[in-house]
This record gives structure tokens, sequence and C-alpha cells, in this order.
């Protein structure tokens, strides 16, 4: 497919940064809701108010463009998660405190989890590309596991627990129900989405999560 032909330089960076900040605004938006094969960049243009030929100006290309809306919503978890100071609290605290982090967060960005699994449609191809990824390594699983050694020799937790596997655990437990709730609802017949439906599930991933640290 060729490239549209790129526009001039905008006269002004302040304007430039607007622009390719709409852009990418616009695409997170239209990939969550349609996926990368379903999203038009002439729709992305329209929804960002610019002319499609600024998006080959700044992504080249579409795939490029979804690349960058991947990077941006890693980049804004990341970004979450350097709040947490988990090494502030005492450990059973620091659980908690992810636990609850974690289902918040999935649940107030459902276009992270859109975009997720619309990457894992393409088997992540588009991340395996990316630099940016690498550098935006999130210290938490080193965070955690800290915190673990700290309960293990307060003696509240087991010892033995691999910090990567237990985050990958926790956020399993929260970003399955919360991708899946709409056909869980239909499969068991019982809504998932309302006030009560979410407090149950969050408090059942505390039970779990604790249950199994706890000694």
């Amino acid at each position: 497919m060729p490239r549209a032909p790129a526009p001039p330089p905008e006269p002004r960076t302040r304007d430039a940064e607007r622009s390719r900040q709409a852009i990418l605004d616009a695409a997170r938006e239209a990939f969550a809701e349609h996926g990368l094969g379903g999203t038009r960049l002439e729709a992305i243009a329209e929804r960002a108010g610019v002319d499609k030929r600024l998006i080959y100006y700044y992504f080249d290309s579409k795939d490029r463009l979804f690349l960058a809306a991947l990077e941006d919503v890693y980049l804004g978890i990341r970004h979450a998660e350097a709040e947490l100071r988990l090494d502030t609290l005492e450990p059973v605290d620091a659980i908690r405190r992810l636990i609850d982090f974690t289902w918040r967060y999935y649940l107030d960005h459902p276009e992270f989890i859109a975009l997720i699994n619309s990457e894992n449609l393409h088997r992540a191809r588009h991340l395996a590309q990316s630099a940016r990824i690498r550098e935006m390594h999130s210290p938490l699983v080193a965070t955690l596991g800290a915190v673990l050694e700290r309960g293990r020799a307060a003696g509240v937790f087991r010892g033995g627990v691999d910090p990567q596997q237990l985050y990958i655990s926790l956020a399993g437990l929260a970003y399955f129900y919360l991708s899946n709730r709409h056909t869980l609802s239909v499969i068991f017949g019982r809504p998932t989405d309302t006030p009560r439906a979410l407090a149950q599930r969050l408090a059942h991933v505390h039970d779990v999560i604790l249950g199994y640290l706890m000694v």
C-alpha cells in the first residue's frame, strides 16, 4: 500500500505536539472499539479533527499507529504503578493495595483490556517490534518480590513464592473477569456488571491471593 504524501512540517512545535496527541488519543479509542482490522484511518483522522495525511506524517502507517497506541496504554499503567509505593506499607497492606489497584485500573481503563486483547490476536507482533516497551519494563515485580520477602521474614507470608507468577495470577483473576464479564453473565445467567457483583468479585480476588500467601 503506497504511503500518502507527507504534508509540510507544522510551523509551531506546540501545534505539532497537539496534533500528534490528538491522533494518538483518537487512535487509542478507535482501536479499542473496533480492533486493528476494523479501524479506518479516515475515521481516526475525523475523530482527531486532523488531515489524514498527518497520520502518515507522524506515524507512517496504521500498524505503527497501533503500536504507538499500545505503547501509550502501557505507559499509562506503568506511571500509575509507580505511585503505589508498596515498599512503604506493611506486607499484607501492600498486597491489598496492589489487588485494589489492579482491579480498579482495569475497570477504569477498558481501552487497556481491549487493546491488549487485540494485540494477542496478532500474537504480539507489534509489541515485539517495540524498543520502548522494553524500556518501560515495570519494576513492580521486583518491588513485589521485596514485599513477599518482608512478609516471609515477618512470619505472615509463606516462603518460595515467585513474584512474577503471583503477579500474573493476580492480574489474571481481575483481567479475565473484566474482559469476559458479558459472556460470563450470559453463560451463568447472573449479572456481572452491577456494583454488588463487582464488589463480590474483588472480595474473591482478595481471598484467593491472600489465602495463598498467608501462613
